[in-house]
């Protein structure tokens, strides 16, 4: 090969090569500048609910979209653009979820109250439901006849621990004995069956179902008055700290309740606070 000729390849080869380098580095490049899903599984949204979850807000598995919680779910999953095979669903305590740390779901529906103090380690998403705090018993139980909040003051009174019914126990019926805590909303209805307390506090929906499915002869009381100058409990979906669906799940949420499925929904699913007494 002639001496020019040779010089010539080499030129060519160099080019090539240094072509070559320059590709690899911008496919690097452009890998590592690729953005991460901002769902827990790409392509799937993944909520969790209660372990175990309750009537009415969710009935049987919250996969087949029963119940207030479970359908609400599902309608904000539609508004993000996932199909209903497109959805995940977990399973978690309630204590677990509202500490700090990172999260295994997208966002959790478990009437789930926005408090400040909650809101200080997890985000929340603007309110899909407001709800009432209720006194339930039985009508063995001495506060079946309770027509105040001083009638019940003597007796013994509980709720789930970490719950705002349980705060409104401490700070609005403030009983004499002091609150009695519970695991679980399970737990105080065995307590008020066996007839542990006289009478315990639940949300609205959930005060409605026990007395009307579950507790034999289950009595509800009243309702309590404002805690904090609210009329009742605001429920938001929960998502861990700083998450970056906390706007696009709120926007969801907020078009649900402008076009009046969340609306519809409760209508389906929950019973309106009808004739129930505010306690005074």
């Amino acid at each position: 090969m002639p001496t020019s000729t040779f010089r010539r390849a080499l030129a060519v080869l160099g080019a090539a090569s240094v072509l070559a380098v320059s590709l690899t580095a911008c496919q690097a490049d452009t890998t590592a500048e690729t953005p991460t899903s901002d769902f827990v599984t790409e392509g799937k949204l993944t909520i969790a609910t209660g372990d175990p979850a309750y009537a009415p807000w969710v009935n049987g598995e919250p996969e087949d979209g029963e119940g207030f919680e479970a359908a609400v779910a599902y309608a904000v999953a539609e508004k993000l653009g996932f199909a209903k095979e497109d959805v995940v669903w977990v399973r978690t305590g309630f204590d677990e979820v509202i500490a700090p740390g990172p999260k295994t779901f997208d966002f959790n529906i478990q009437q789930f109250s926005i408090t400040d103090e909650r809101a200080q380690v997890v985000d929340f998403s603007s309110p899909y439901y407001e709800t009432a705090q209720v006194v339930v018993t039985t009508e063995a139980s001495a506060a079946a006849g309770a027509t105040s909040i001083a009638d019940l003051a003597g007796l013994r009174v509980g709720a789930a621990t970490g719950t705002t019914s349980f705060d409104a126990v401490e700070q609005i019926i403030a009983p004499t004995g002091g609150a009695q805590a519970f695991n679980s909303n399970d737990d105080a209805v065995l307590a008020l069956q066996s007839g542990t307390v006289d009478a315990i506090v639940v949300d609205l929906p959930t005060a409605f179902y026990l007395t009307g499915a579950v507790l034999d002869g289950g009595v509800i009381v009243g309702q309590l008055p404002k805690l904090d100058g609210k009329n009742g409990d605001d429920l938001g979906l929960l998502l861990a700290k700083d998450s970056p669906l906390t706007e696009r799940v709120t926007a969801a949420v907020d078009a649900l309740r402008e076009d009046g499925t969340l609306d519809e929904l409760a209508t389906t699913w929950l019973t309106d606070a009808g004739d129930v007494p505010v306690l005074g």
